[in-house]
């Protein structure tokens, strides 16, 4: 079964003004006023425009300059409170760090400084808008706080209702994610709008310090909805890990920094009910936990042990004492990973959530969607799924050693809960 959390948001772009230059050097210079030898003021054009009404809580600060650049920007509300922010990284707008607050005022004072230091500084005042009543699309965020997780990680946005195509760049580009040292990726949306997932051409590099924020508040998405909250988590990369899984053998692989540490006995899914291949991420880790599948073709309740989810369809690795005779052999489970009780605690030892697992020489193969998918596409196919330009540098580094095994190239109703089914 494939059961999936979801997620809504909304959200508003301010667009800069932008600056039409034709002609040779010498038309430019004629067109913008500025005679040879002449210094020109810099001119300053901000978003929203002064005394404007009804601004999303949402909304940036939108800065075009020409003969010059930013140089501060100060936003205070009707109070004389000052609103931090920073800028985008192609300076087109200046973000409030927090939402703005519904029904008030603000006033924005953009200093633009020029050659030889001339400075010229634009104002606007507008007001937000009431609190909206569309409503609000659930999101959630799966990137927890204070966490340290494995280096196939995404950053997981879910959303309920699903974002259309249309509404997918307003979305995406209230979507942060910075890294500390910087590993730049990019978001990429699952067709159904369901889920989006950000991740960087290669794994991330193990110590690397990731910042998230899904600045969703307020921001208006489409014409019926607007996004339900503000969240921002910051956690860390630990060791790399990777487990290989082959039907073939049975058998299970795992490696730690490159290295095989153990190979493990497997029993995958029977011929009805076969385990997925393809990439995929431990999103979950339970010391006990309950398999319940009545209402399915197949109903059965099952306690188990040490299980780690993989796939919203409820395929895990687990303990499963009841099929360690058939454990590299055959396949008997209903679609989990089944290995030994002493094979299970350990590996609970071993792993993080955000481990890179892969299976191979199953009947079916992973739906995109179904888990943390971003690893089961090249990078090719996945910077597809952007609804906002992609540069066009940003390409995985080359691998090394790329048969290597474990090789990991450079460095509001609430959602439904997942499938729990295992097996």
């Amino acid at each position: 079964m494939d059961v999936r959390r979801r997620l809504t948001l909304l959200a508003v772009t301010i667009a800069a003004t932008p600056l039409i230059l034709g002609g040779c050097t010498a038309d430019r210079k004629e067109a913008a006023g500025e005679a040879p030898g002449r210094v020109v003021d810099p001119a300053v054009a901000l978003t929203p425009a002064d005394r404007t009404r009804d601004v999303p809580i949402s909304a940036e600060v939108g800065t075009s300059v020409s003969h010059g650049r930013v140089t501060g920007v100060k936003l205070t509300d009707d109070k004389g409170k000052q609103v931090s922010g920073e800028p985008r990284e192609d300076g087109s707008s200046w973000v409030p760090s927090t939402p703005l607050e519904n029904g008030r005022t603000y006033t924005a004072e953009v200093t633009a400084t020029g050659k030889k230091g001339r400075t010229t500084v634009g104002r606007t005042t507008f007001t937000t808008s009431p609190k909206s009543t569309r409503q609000a699309i659930q999101s959630t965020l799966y990137f927890a706080g204070n966490q340290t997780y494995g280096t196939a990680i995404p950053v997981t946005v879910a959303f309920d209702p699903p974002i259309p195509k249309e509404a997918r760049a307003v979305v995406q580009r209230r979507l942060f994610v910075k890294t500390d040292p910087p590993q730049p990726g990019t978001w990429s949306w699952v067709a159904d709008g369901k889920q989006v997932e950000y991740r960087a051409p290669d794994f991330w590099k193990p110590g690397t310090k990731i910042s998230v924020r899904s600045g969703l508040a307020g921001l208006p998405i489409g014409k019926e909805f607007v996004g339900d909250d503000d969240r921002r988590s910051t956690s860390k990369i630990g060791r790399q890990v990777a487990l290989e899984i082959d039907n073939a053998t049975k058998q299970m692989s795992v490696f730690q920094d490159h290295k095989l540490l153990r190979k493990i006995p497997v029993s995958l899914g029977k011929p009805s009910t076969p385990t997925s291949s393809g990439k995929m991420v431990i999103m979950e880790k339970h010391d006990f936990t309950t398999f319940d599948t009545r209402g399915s073709a197949d109903p059965y309740v099952v306690d188990v042990e040490d299980a780690q989810r993989l796939t919203w369809g409820g395929e895990f690795i687990h303990a499963a004492p009841w099929s360690e005779g058939d454990q590299g052999n055959i396949n008997v489970s209903h679609g989990c990973t089944n290995v030994s009780a002493t094979a299970a605690d350990w590996l609970m030892g071993i792993t993080q959530v955000g481990d890179l697992v892969t299976v191979k020489g199953t009947e079916v193969r992973l739906d995109q969607g179904n888990g943390w998918t971003a690893w089961n596409v090249s990078w090719d196919e996945f910077v597809k799924g952007s609804a906002l330009p992609v540069p066009p540098g940003l390409k995985p580094a080359p691998t090394l050693n790329p048969g290597h095994p474990g090789a990991v190239a450079g460095g509001s109703a609430p959602a439904p809960a997942p499938s729990a089914s295992g097996g």
